[in-house]
Parts: structure tokens; sequence; C-alpha cells
């Protein structure tokens, strides 16, 4: 089952391709996998916005919301809720911390999967073999560390390009939701080392696996960051 980030419909991705949630279908519908998507979703969210500007019942309520659709539309757990933004997928994953402990037991069948992960899980071995380019600069996420998924990200960064380059000094974007909006000299300062590290190169492509990281590191490099699966998907078209 998809979830798709409201992340995508509030910000433009980068190129024509639609994003990271279009990627991501297309790809499923290549490799023969249904993919069903819960009833209400635009109505629907993980929750960081909340949590993170510290709404509490807000976020509670939005908690309980999501859950309960995700439950009725995953089958009780037996469908993976899969999320194509990572910090989404995180945010999901929190959710149930949010409801009374009396109501958290119900929600615990529910499995959440990063879009990437997922991809490298199942999607690799069931699409054709991609057009791979010479180059790729990766930016993992803070999300991709707490979620455990480098090594999934790399795996699909690594089915498109022949040499994949983290930079040494590769760290939080600080872009943290809304903050790189309103306080750009934040994301400005804690990209300065990576995005010099960029610049200086040469890479046939840019990617990470969360838009507003994307959006972040394009602007501290100049370069167009995109999700790794809008290139998969140019890769096995």
């Amino acid at each position: 089952m998809f979830f798709a980030a409201c992340i995508g419909s509030v910000f433009a991705p980068e190129g024509t391709s639609g994003g990271a949630a279009a990627a991501f279908l297309r790809l499923c519908e290549r490799a023969g996998i249904p993919v069903a998507v819960p009833d209400g979703l635009a109505g629907l969210c993980c929750g960081t916005p909340w949590q993170s500007k510290g709404y509490t019942a807000g976020h509670r309520t939005m908690a309980a919301r999501t859950l309960r659709a995700l439950w009725e539309a995953s089958d009780g757990g037996r469908l993976p809720v899969v999320c194509d933004a990572s910090s989404c997928t995180h945010g999901l994953e929190q959710l149930a911390g949010a409801l009374p402990e009396s109501d958290r037991a119900r929600f615990t069948a529910l499995r959440f999967v990063d879009s990437v992960a997922f991809a490298a899980e199942h999607l690799l071995a069931a699409l054709p073999t991609p057009r791979r380019l010479d180059s790729l600069a990766l930016h993992p996420t803070c999300s991709t560390v707490h979620l455990g998924i480098n090594d999934a990200l790399r795996t699909v960064a690594a089915a498109v390009s022949a040499e994949v380059t983290v930079p040494d000094n590769w760290g939080c974007c600080a872009f943290a939701g809304d903050r790189g909006l309103l306080h750009p000299e934040v994301t400005a300062s804690a990209t300065a080392g990576q995005a010099a590290e960029i610049t200086a190169g040469d890479f046939d492509a840019y990617a990470s696996c969360n838009l507003t990281c994307e959006m972040g590191m394009s602007r501290a490099t100049g370069r167009p960051y995109r999700h790794v699966l809008e290139l998969l998907d140019e890769a096995t078209a």
C-alpha cells in the first residue's frame, strides 16, 4: 500500500517526471507489483509538522486519523505501508507514540517501509536492467540514518550509476521541514563543506530520497538534486 508524502504535493520536484510518488507508481507497474492507495489520502499526514513544532494535541489527532485509515487500508497490517519521503516514513513509524498507551497495541502490526528500501528489496530484481550513468553524487538524509536504510539507498544508487559518491563532509542539510525556507542561512552554513565538495566535482546526476532535503541541496550547490527513484524510473523506462 502506498502513502504518498504531502511534501510532494506542496513543493514541485526538479525536472518533469512528476516527482518520487509518480516514479514509484510507474516502477511498481513496470515490475508487476500491484499498489493500493488509502481512501482520503489528501487528509492524512505522517504527523511530523505537528510533532516537530510541539503541537501535541494536533499530533495526537492526526496520528489517530492516519493510523485508523492505514489500518483499514492495509487489511489490519497485512500489507506494508510504503512512503516516498524518508522523513515522512520516519514520522509514520513514530505516529503510534502520540496515542495513549492503551490505544497503541491495535496498530503494532502496521509495517512502514521507505520506498527506497522497498525498491532495493522488491523492485530492482523485477525491473529491466537499468541504463547506468557514469557518476552520481548521493546525499543520504538524517531520516535514512534513523531508519537504517543507508545501505538500501546506496544499492539503488549503484543500480543507476557506475560510480556513487557520498561526500566526506556529508551531514544534515538543516532544511528541517520549513526551517530552510524561513532561515536559509542555517542550511547554507550546514551544507557549506558538502557543497564545496560537490561543486568541485563533475557528476552526471545528483540524488537523495527526501524532497525538502533535495531542495536544500539543490540550493546549496546549484545542482539539480532529485529522488533516486526518479533516476531509477528513467533508467528502466
